[in-house]
């Protein structure tokens, strides 16, 4: 009585505005090393009492005011989480069939869509308010702010409410409110478990993916400057034509384009290209029939000069295009005409390899085996606490039979107890042991199915309801 009385005293101070210094006795921070120690055990064990003694939601709901029990039943029914899911489909199709006109005119469609999103609103706030009247706001171990997914709710749930009221009184611009609601979608990850696994396999495959983008962005380097040091300056030769003159002093009238409408580099056969290396085969000559054209500097390059290796940039961008291999294929054959075929595999073909099969492969890796270690952990969470539910079933049932057992031994020592009693308490006795170390002698324990234990188990717990219904009875006598 006089703790509760203490601990309620304390938190009608804290509420007064008092602080924990003058409650706990003292401040930390002027406080010895030796003093310290006892200042936090005195903290922790007032922490304890007030969590111990304030156990309402809100500070107004009890774990046993019907209401809360209510609001944690519809929270826990499997309906209720089917049909917030439904909303949340419904709610990204309306988003999605958004039809935005010029000067913000809207289509019939869109005008009733709109009308939606009050209901819409209207249960996501009837869904948080469950939840925090039955889970608690944020006090609480396991309360509703204390879970990522649910802050997200929350966010959304906030900001449609701050549309709407300012949507009614002012006008202001609602953009950018109305583009929080991009995150309705991902309320589906707090009602799908899987993709809840998904999500957080990702998040903590950050810190390993990064480590993998050092590594990647290292081989790009280095392949970035053999690049530069083997094909700077390539690509700016292409085929001129010889005959013609320029329009307006624009160079590119005088470029020869296939029938694509592309240029391409070219290069000038016999002239060794890399000073001992004469890499002539295989390059672009630009002998056109009935054409006069003459393989000559000078042309911006391909993609407007961005695809080359001129500088560290480019080439590294260029790099990162092969390994991506999103039109490698047509960089190689740039480089071919430009410099021949003869070696230039020995560059693209390890870049391919070591750069995309092998670097970018290792964030499917990395990815798959942080889904795999996720997958694991959340299973290993719900055998820990069907483990733990068992055995605080069991630690609860072994207190009833001890119990019992405590009050049969009175009614064995009681002189008016009789002998067809006392048989009847030896043999509940006998086969209560039986029961209990059948499975253990016969080395079956392991090896039954959860069917099979679940059976015992009700066997057990009736016996002993007709064990404890007879000590009742016998007591109710006396």
């Amino acid at each position: 009585m006089g703790d509760s009385s203490n601990v309620s005293a304390m938190i009608r101070a804290l509420k007064e505005g008092g602080n924990l210094a003058s409650l706990t006795g003292g401040d930390p921070h002027n406080l010895h090393s030796g003093r310290r120690g006892a200042w936090k055990s005195k903290l922790k064990n007032f922490a304890q009492k007030v969590n111990a003694s304030n156990d309402r939601s809100l500070f107004i709901f009890s774990k046993s005011n019907w209401i809360r029990k209510r609001a944690n039943a519809v929270i826990e029914w499997n309906p209720f989480e089917y049909m917030v899911l439904l909303t949340i489909i419904a709610n990204c199709i309306v988003l999605a069939l958004e039809e935005h006109l010029p000067n913000e005119d809207k289509t019939k469609v869109a005008r009733s869509l709109e009308k939606t999103e009050v209901y819409f609103l209207g249960i996501f706030c009837f869904e948080a308010a469950l939840k925090i009247i039955a889970l608690g706001l944020m006090l609480h171990r396991d309360s509703y702010l204390r879970s990522p997914w649910n802050v997200m709710d929350f966010v959304v749930v906030v900001t449609g409410l701050a549309t709407v009221s300012i949507k009614k009184n002012t006008s202001f611009d609602l953009r950018t409110l109305r583009a929080v609601r991009v995150l309705r979608p991902l309320k589906l990850v707090s009602g799908i478990p899987s993709l809840q696994v998904v999500l957080k396999s990702i998040l903590k495959a950050m810190a390993p993916l990064f480590q993998i983008a050092l590594l990647v962005l290292f081989a790009i380097v280095i392949f970035a400057i053999i690049g530069l040091e083997l094909y700077s300056g390539v690509f700016h030769t292409t085929c001129f034509y010889a005959n013609k003159t320029a329009v307006d002093n624009d160079s590119e009238d005088l470029i020869y384009k296939s029938d694509n409408e592309l240029a391409t580099a070219c290069g000038v056969p016999g002239e060794p290209m890399w000073g001992w290396l004469n890499m002539k085969h295989g390059v672009f000559t630009c002998n056109i029939p009935h054409e006069s054209l003459v393989c000559r500097e000078y042309w911006v390059g391909p993609n407007k000069g961005i695809t080359s290796f001129d500088n560290i940039i480019f080439a590294m961008l260029t790099v990162f295009q092969c390994i991506t291999m999103e039109g490698w294929t047509q960089v190689l054959y740039w480089t071919n005409d430009a410099v021949g075929t003869l070696f230039n595999w020995l560059y693209f073909v390890p870049l391919i390899i070591l750069g995309s099969f092998f670097m970018l492969n290792l964030v499917l890796g990395v990815l798959s085996g942080e889904f795999a270690k996720e997958r694991e952990r959340v299973e290993n969470r719900r055998e820990f606490v069907k483990i733990r539910r068992q055995q605080q079933v069991e630690r609860e049932y072994n207190n009833y039979v001890e119990w019992i057992n405590r009050a049969e031994d009175v009614i064995l020592h009681e002189e008016r107890t009789t002998e067809q009693e006392r048989r009847a308490i030896h043999e509940a006795r006998k086969y209560a042991a039986t029961k209990r170390t059948r499975p253990l002698r016969t080395g079956k324990q392991q090896s039954l199915d959860d069917d099979e234990e679940d059976i015992g188990m009700y066997e057990n717990q009736l016996f002993t309801i007709n064990r404890l219904l007879s000590v009742e009875s016998f007591l109710i006598h006396l």
